[in-house]
């Protein structure tokens, strides 16, 4: 069951990309990824802007194209926003990019892997060459949660490569969203005796108890924003606290506040000047703090006179696709501009 069987529907493509760059992890995860690209009805997608879907912490891209009890998948609202006329054609890529601690954030990594890379590079190359859309000035990305950090992330750092972002409740201010979460990743170290044997349980089955998903999360930060250079660290996983007392220790937690989109943006105004479509939106009840962060980025945006929307809505941090509608139209809108 489509959520409108009455408008015509978009065709649905599944291509693999290998690449040697996403060899270079320490989580064992695989280098081919699958990638689903939507097409509208009736068009080959060539010539068309390209969106590329940044998804959140424990999803995939794949994940965004399974049927949705009540209510629409991503494929099915660009058919509908589409149908309305208030979405312009576009070509849409939903790449694979999951991995062993159970998400992303699509930076490059010396343990997650160097997903930035992927994503700027072979990732672009295979989908353009194979459908002719995107190009210099055409491609953007969107993404909520992990996948917001990750668009915003990429629109400081390679603002060469897209021309648009719309960050979604991505994580900011990580004083208030991750330091929150270090005393129940210590209690979960001190219960299983290692970050090894707790991964290896989750990964066993046949069910998690609950919490182990904020944990996972934790212990997936950790190798993305500061991965332990020894190569006998299991999955490059260490904290920036104490184990014993969850005292911060000064110089892992400066390496992870360094990815910090807040402290990052003041050094990155001039990129995010030359974009031509900047949009940020966060929930006013988050519940990860995440507002505060969207708040003081949007202010310092402000103060330098960078050109962007920003938006608050009156919602949590769960089941808010429903703003697509609005960041889609206007990222797709500013690709064509």
């Amino acid at each position: 069951m489509r959520a409108r069987p009455d408008i015509p529907a978009g065709t649905l493509h599944r291509i693999s990309v290998t690449s040697p760059i996403l060899e270079k992890n320490r989580l064992g995860d695989p280098s081919t990824r699958e990638v689903i690209v939507y097409t509208p009805a009736g068009h080959d997608g060539a010539g068309l802007p390209l969106l590329v879907d940044l998804a959140g912490f424990t999803s995939g891209g794949p994940a965004h194209v399974n049927w949705k009890n009540f209510g629409e998948n991503i494929p099915e609202r660009l058919d509908r926003l589409i149908h309305e006329g208030s979405l312009p054609l576009v070509t849409v890529a939903f790449p694979d990019c999951f991995t062993r601690l159970g998400g992303n954030q699509y930076i490059d990594s010396a343990a997650m892997g160097p997903w930035a890379t992927w994503l700027t590079t072979d990732l672009l190359d295979a989908v353009e060459s194979r459908f002719g859309c995107g190009g210099k000035g055409k491609r953007g990305l969107f993404g909520r949660s992990s996948g917001g950090y990750g668009a915003l992330v990429h629109a400081m750092l390679h603002a060469d490569v897209w021309s648009a972002a719309a960050c979604h409740s991505g994580d900011l201010a990580f004083e208030l969203c991750y330091l929150p979460e270090m005393p129940s990743a210590l209690r979960t170290i001190a219960r299983y005796g290692s970050v090894e044997a707790f991964v290896t349980e989750f990964e066993s089955g046949p069910k998690y108890p609950g919490g182990a998903m904020h944990d996972l999360m934790t212990f997936a930060m950790a190798a993305t924003y500061d991965p332990d250079p020894d190569p006998n660290t299991f999955c490059g996983i260490r904290l920036p606290v104490d184990l014993e007392t969850c005292e911060i220790i000064a110089d892992r937690w400066s390496n992870w506040l360094s990815w910090d989109p807040v402290q990052m943006v003041d050094g990155h105004m001039d990129a995010l000047k030359s974009l031509k479509g900047l949009w940020i939106d966060c929930g006013t009840v988050d519940q990860y703090n995440l507002l505060y962060g969207a708040r003081r980025v949007a202010r310092k945006l402000n103060a330098a006179a960078v050109r962007h929307i920003y938006e608050e809505f009156d919602d949590n941090h769960s089941s808010i696709d429903y703003r697509l509608d609005r960041s889609l139209p206007f990222l797709v809108e500013s690709l064509m501009a």
